[in-house]
């Protein structure tokens, strides 16, 4: 790059917070998807212009304009209601629950028990009840929180969150609030733990950092600020704090137990360190504890509607809506068996031949794999991926929740192999082209002279 000043990056950043303020404003929902499709493919094209352009910006500048860079791309979420997930308001009714002195895992939220505390929010009436985010209880009552008559499927750490939230506005708006919050804290821990690295903005600059992450709250993004500040304090060395954190990511949404493994890279190719069990005990102990208030007020109601759900979204035998890839080559009874291989031997080479000082390395190819191999239609799962990505660097893994983007806006069993299917060839074939490029010796500058070359 011939300039090292951030104007340029600055004016693409710009319109990239225009992109995502029409996006999430006049852009489309689930209910009207046609426009999503473009509005999706213009702002991916102003991310990659952004961050090609801040290869060009001085050193000094990088972290304030990252920083200030998602603030932006934050921002801009919040300036509608949900247009692609309503699973905020299930979350803003766990909040409601628990500030009236009630588990969330006691009563699903068409439980008449809990009738008093029922909002036009949640509950609108008079309206037809027509709107995507809108259902019918059993009772034939309107309500927007997905799955009215089940228990709540979240774990104690984001049930923690949703409380917290509350004081807030009690209110979906607020859920929205503290996801560009939570966004916002990811991209500075990633400049801390990266000391300032533009890679953080691969995560900060997301366009699905906008949607999955603010627009629609997803919890997930609390999951993934605890998982990055625990894997950078794994790496220096500081385990039982970073286990600790790791045990609370993955009682925020179970996902982040994927980066483990990273956080003990290399263990099975040495003698266990002290630390290393501290790690794992930490993490352990933190997970176990956030779940004995509600095992002491629920018992195994804490389970919630985690085993519904799996049946539901497809992993069931006889009921396999996930794993496409694998279902080309093995049949489908197998697909679960064979993935729990594939993600065994990924999580064992990382164990035995991982980096344990980028502990986020290992993090990200198991994590990677376990999302293409399962393939899920939930984008925001990759949330994981992309925060892991701001760390280590590796720009293609994006692919894998740019796949699980396409299959929740097309569906179907063509549109889950074709979209994992392009992950797939984007994570095998650009390292491959990295390395033959880096094995290319570098051209002489203009007027150098030819190795071996003699001055006459």
């Amino acid at each position: 790059m011939l300039t090292r000043r951030p104007l340029p990056c600055l004016l693409a950043l710009a319109a990239l917070a225009a992109a995502l303020a029409l996006t999430v404003t006049v852009g489309g929902t689930l209910a009207d998807r046609a426009w999503l499709y473009g509005w999706y493919a213009l702002d991916a094209a102003l991310f990659a212009l952004a961050l090609l352009l801040l290869r060009g910006v001085g050193d000094r500048h990088v972290a304030p304009l990252v920083l200030a860079g998602s603030v932006a791309v934050c921002a801009v979420g919040l300036l509608a209601p949900p247009r692609t997930s309503d699973d905020a308001y299930r979350y803003v009714w766990d909040g409601r629950v628990q500030a009236a002195g009630t588990s969330p895992y006691a009563h699903a939220p068409d439980d008449p028990e809990l009738a008093r505390l029922r909002d036009t929010g949640l509950f609108p009436v008079g309206d037809g009840c027509a709107a995507w985010d809108e259902r019918r209880t059993v009772d034939g009552d309107c309500t927007r929180i997905n799955r009215p008559a089940v228990h709540t499927v979240y774990p104690p750490v984001a049930q923690a969150w949703f409380l917290a939230v509350h004081p807030f506005g009690g209110g979906v708006r607020g859920a929205q609030a503290g996801g560009a919050l939570l966004a916002v804290a990811t991209t500075g821990v990633l400049l801390a733990v990266g000391r300032g690295n533009r890679r953080a903005a691969l995560w900060g600059w997301c366009p699905g950092v906008t949607v999955w992450a603010v627009n629609d709250a997803h919890v997930d993004t609390l999951g993934v600020l605890l998982m990055v500040a625990g894997l950078g304090l794994a790496a220096r060395r500081r385990a039982g704090a970073g286990g600790a954190l790791l045990g609370a990511a993955v009682a925020t949404k179970l996902l982040p137990a994927l980066a483990v493994p990273g956080a003990v890279s290399g263990l099975l190719a040495r003698r266990p360190t002290k630390g290393d069990v501290l790690l794992l005990a930490a993490a352990l102990g933190t997970f176990a504890a956030t779940y004995l208030p509600y095992v002491a007020a629920s018992g195994p109601g804490v389970l919630g509607y985690l085993p519904g759900y799996l049946r539901e979204e497809g992993y069931e035998q006889g009921h396999l809506d996930r794993f496409g890839l694998l279902r080309i080559v093995v049949a489908d009874r197998w697909a679960p068996w064979a993935a729990a291989m594939v993600l065994a031997a990924v999580a064992l080479w990382v164990l035995r031949r991982g980096d344990p000082d980028r502990p986020w390395r290992g993090a990200l190819v198991v994590t990677g794999t376990a999302l293409l191999v399962i393939a899920p239609s939930y984008p925001w799962y990759g949330l994981l991926v992309v925060a892991l990505v701001a760390l280590d660097g590796r720009w293609e893994w994006l692919a894998v929740p740019a796949a699980g983007q396409v299959l929740y806006l097309v569906g179907g069993p063509e549109a889950q192999r074709g979209a994992y299917a392009v992950a797939l060839a984007c994570v095998l074939v650009v390292p491959a082209v990295r390395r033959l490029l880096r094995a290319v010796p570098p051209r002489p500058a203009c007027g150098a002279e030819e190795p071996g070359t003699t001055r006459v």
